[in-house]
């Protein structure tokens, strides 16, 4: 069932910042560079046909018109992107059928990411001025001492609502080989992310961050309170991670990777100021599996090499700002 979200009063007063990881949105070309996009091809083992790829690109870009829409009666002024292989790609999401009437931008750089996978941010230009981009590297290395290639940290600064914003755009290491065998990697994406708003605060003392990510950790992680208590920061997905909730499932254990986390500042009540309004995750029913034995879990594109035309393996999240 696809829950209406038409005829909602729009509000001029909030503004809705999401995250969303897209689960491997590749384009269908063989780039010869990048090895990991080998299984999103019509020749590979998952026949990753343009047919499988506009579709695909039609539910998101349905998914993300409708963050945030319950409340503010309109769709997101920035999303902040996850595992897209290329700015092409990003391209074709907001020229998609349900994005491409909406003033959307983006924000793009490859990263040097072993598996071919960038984060990325598209942004409403009616709502959000862009002053600023840059990304930063996160050094790591492999048993062996060679370099561990991994996604870069992308920092978006502009006027939302006509008042500055800092926004962090993260995807960290993977827990594939284990959580405590990596967690390392993750501490060293948060002491990067440290440093970054230890940068902005050099020069901005009042800095306004948001910081947003498939972290591959929980709110309760160290790497994440390490981020948190390091940089006054406050982290509202801390509540909303129960049992039987999340944003992506394994095993039938719900994990909230996906976040988002801001300066202390949002809570300030002054006139004609952003301030935090509320965090939710965007689990609605049409990105869950609606039957069988994974019913209420995310309706994913692949699982394994079956195609199962759905969205994404995480849910989106987002939080909406008054002013």
């Amino acid at each position: 069932m696809i829950e209406d979200f038409e005829n909602i009063p729009v509000r001029n007063d909030l503004q809705t910042i999401g995250f969303y990881n897209l689960e491997n949105l590749f384009d269908t070309q063989d780039n010869p560079k990048n090895m990991g996009d080998n299984d999103f091809l019509p020749i590979s083992t998952k026949k990753w046909t343009p047919k499988r790829y506009q579709n695909k690109l039609r539910k998101l870009g349905f998914a993300i018109s409708n963050i945030g829409k319950k409340e503010t009666g309109k769709h997101p002024a920035i999303v902040g992107l996850a595992e897209v292989e290329n700015a092409k790609v990003v391209e074709d999401l907001i020229a998609s059928k349900h994005l491409e009437d909406l003033n959307y931008s983006y924000v793009h750089y490859n990263s040097p990411d072993e598996r071919g996978i960038d984060t990325a941010l598209i942004y409403d230009a009616d709502a959000f001025e862009m002053l600023h981009s840059e990304t930063f590297n996160v050094h790591l290395v492999d048993e062996d001492g060679e370099p561990d290639y991994t996604r870069d940290i992308l920092l978006v600064s502009g006027l939302l609502d006509k008042e500055k914003i800092y926004v962090i755009v993260n995807h960290w290491s993977s827990r594939r080989e284990g959580a405590e065998e990596t967690e390392f990697k993750r501490f060293a994406a948060a002491d990067k992310v440290i440093s970054i708003i230890d940068y902005l605060k050099n020069d901005d003392l009042d800095a306004k961050i948001v910081v947003i990510g498939d972290f591959n950790d929980d709110p309760s992680s160290n790497s994440i309170r390490r981020l948190v208590n390091s940089c006054d920061l406050f982290n509202p997905m801390e509540v909303l991670h129960t049992y039987n909730r999340g944003t992506t499932n394994h095993n039938f254990k719900w994990n909230l990777f996906d976040q988002i986390i801001f300066s202390t500042n949002f809570f300030e009540a002054t006139p004609d100021t952003l301030s935090f309004d509320k965090a939710e995750i965007f689990d609605t029913d049409f990105l869950k599996l609606f039957k069988g034995k994974y019913k209420g879990k995310p309706f994913r594109t692949y699982v394994g090499p079956k195609y199962k035309g759905g969205y994404s393996d995480h849910f989106p999240v987002y939080a909406i700002f008054r002013k």
